[in-house]
This record gives C-alpha cells, sequence and structure tokens, in this order.
C-alpha cells in the first residue's frame, strides 16, 4: 500500500496551491523587477502611491515578464487601481507581500 505522504492532493486543494503559487511567484517578479528599474516596495503597498499608467507602459516595454504578473495580480484581487488611477496592492495583494519580505522590508517609513 503506498503512503500517504505520496497520494495526490484532492484537486481543490491542488488548484488553490497553484493559484496561490502563481499569485506568490508574480509578487517576486514585481518586486524583482520594480527595484531593477529604480522604484521601491511602497511604490505598490502604500495605498495612496501606486504605478501611473505611464510608469506601467515603462515596466512592460523593459521588462517581458512585467504585462503576465499585473494580470495575474489584478485578476487574483492582489492588485487594484485606487482613487489616482494608479496600480496598487489591495490588502490581501500587502499581506502576502508583508509575508514573503517582511513588515520592514516593504513598509511606510
Amino acid at each position: 500500500m503506498p503512503s500517504p505522504v505520496f497520494q495526490p492532493a484532492p484537486q481543490v486543494a491542488t488548484a488553490a496551491y497553484h493559484v496561490q503559487r502563481s499569485l506568490r511567484h508574480c509578487l517576486s517578479t514585481v518586486a524583482e523587477l520594480l527595484y531593477d528599474s529604480g522604484h521601491v516596495l511602497e511604490t505598490l503597498t502604500l495605498p495612496q502611491r501606486g504605478l501611473t499608467q505611464r510608469e506601467l507602459n515603462q515596466l512592460s516595454a523593459q521588462h517581458n515578464h512585467w504585462q503576465a504578473c499585473q494580470q495575474v495580480l489584478e485578476e487574483s484581487g492582489a492588485a487594484e487601481f485606487n482613487d489616482y488611477h494608479r496600480l496598487v496592492l489591495t490588502a490581501m495583494g500587502r499581506e502576502m507581500m508583508f509575508d514573503m519580505f517582511g513588515q520592514g522590508a516593504a513598509d511606510c517609513a
């Protein structure tokens, strides 16, 4: 009899796992691309800041993966446009970012 450790996870758990894994991968990629482009995490993590459409266009032009990650963040509810029409992380997106990089790495000084 096979060990329960090697039993496949139920389909629902597997789907949720893959969505969260994809979201975490995109958050990590976005953080790296922001730094590479001279931005800081606060650009996305502070609700009153955010990335303008011009900045988003520049990031898309500079980095092949930006647009796909932005789409994943928006569709998952981890990012949205604020009242100033700038892309920012939602509470869920900020929580995941802080979980991955630490509160001190991405909060307001």
